[in-house]
């Protein structure tokens, strides 16, 4: 024990930008850092040092949905704290590291990982969500707009993106919970399909495109978006899916996209993105998303280079998710009475975890996101400007 406590305290020392507390399993306190702690991590019991060294991001996240280790305080402002000290020994261990498959994800694999994380309830995703459950990143125009507000304007500024004109056929790959593709049919009156392998997310679906009488001009498949055969789009979009796919997927992505895209049309990609690599981190891909990758910017552009598509626009949205990651967490925390009824406390531990660590990811500029916008053959009809992007 007293071996562990040397090891933690040597590897503790330096790990955090800001004071801190760490309390161990025999009660004692250390203090490090100059002034008032801004947090305390509280090691219940020790975590084997192999397993540390090895897998940092693994050891940490299961240890802290199990309670070995416990946060008095933010555990975004923890997070964040160790990003922003670049010095420190889990600086790359706990960020997105790289994880590379080796085997090329099926159709069957796809639809298995996919309802590991999106078939865990609908009514687990409406205690925390915006009124319009949209599991994306928001666009906040303003400091005053809700999440809500948030989520219909990132809508709006992916389908103004895509220039709609009435008549045109819309695809969403991985369509969620509908709000874009019942937007758009609204909005613009356009024909538009959604597909995602969620069969939660494809039952409610089904029932809002009812609810909003546009049986006429909105469809949903449950499908992969591979299963789509002797159909075009004007327009195909995928929000929050291609991070979905895995690395040995995205050149596969983008020649199915090629194929469906009608000449002259339009496609735009809202993509988690890796700063320098692309990669996953090995307690995300266990516990959250199984199976998923972060591509690097250059690698989403590199793709869409080979399929000789033209690149008109690229949008960073990085403050944006670490703002809706935030809602997201408060809205967590003040709906636990309600999550409790059905989820128990490693559970609720690791959610708190992944939507704190993503905030705080974001905050830090470990990962971004990115909206790409590129169009098949010669497309001349758009404005000159990206003035109508902001109308």
């Amino acid at each position: 024990m007293v071996a562990d406590k040397l090891f933690y305290k040597t590897l503790l020392k330096n790990m955090f930008s800001d004071p801190f507390q760490i309390k161990f399993w025999d009660g004692t306190v250390e203090n490090y850092g100059e002034g008032e702690a801004k947090f305390k991590i509280i090691f219940n019991e020790p975590i084997p040092k192999g397993d540390i060294i090895n897998d940092p991001s693994m050891a940490l996240g299961e240890g802290y949905m199990t309670n070995k280790v416990d946060i008095e305080g933010s555990v975004q402002d923890v997070i964040e704290s160790l990003y922003n000290n670049k010095e420190s020994f889990l600086k790359n261990g706990a960020k997105y590291e790289k994880l590379l498959k080796k085997i090329k994800s099926t159709i069957k694999t796809s639809k298995e990982n996919i309802q590991f994380h999106y078939d865990i309830g609908n009514d687990f995703y409406k205690l925390w969500l915006d009124d319009t459950m949209t599991y994306s990143c928001g666009y906040f125009k303003n400091d005053t707009d809700s999440l809500t507000d948030a989520q219909k304007n990132k809508v709006e500024h992916i389908l103004k993106k895509l220039n709609l004109k009435e008549g045109q056929s819309l695809l969403d790959i991985g369509c969620g919970w509908g709000e874009l593709i019942i937007t758009a049919a609204k909005k613009y009156k356009v024909k538009a399909l959604g597909v995602t392998l969620s069969s939660e997310q494809f039952e409610r679906v089904k029932e809002r495109i009812k609810e909003e009488g546009l049986t006429d001009l909105v469809d949903v498949k449950l499908s992969d978006y591979r299963e789509l055969k002797n159909l075009t789009f004007d327009r195909v979009v995928s929000v929050g899916m291609i991070e979905h796919v895995g690395k040995e997927n995205l050149q596969e992505y983008f020649q199915t996209v090629n194929k469906l895209l009608s000449k002259n049309g339009l496609s735009l990609v809202h993509s988690i993105t890796g700063i320098n690599d692309g990669g996953t981190n090995t307690w995300i891909d266990k516990y959250i998303f199984p199976g998923g990758y972060v591509p690097a910017v250059k690698e989403l552009v590199n793709y869409i280079s080979e399929q000789d598509f033209e690149l008109i626009d690229v949008e960073s949205l990085r403050r944006h998710y670490g703002r809706t990651l935030e809602n997201w967490a408060r809205n967590f925390e003040k709906a636990l009475p309600e999550v409790r009824k059905s989820k128990d406390e490693t559970f609720i531990r690791m959610w708190r975890l992944y939507l704190n660590a993503c905030a705080a990811s974001f905050n830090c500029v470990n990962i971004s996101i990115h909206q790409i916008l590129f169009g098949k053959g010669v497309n001349n009809d758009l404005p000159w400007t990206r003035d109508y992007m902001y109308r």
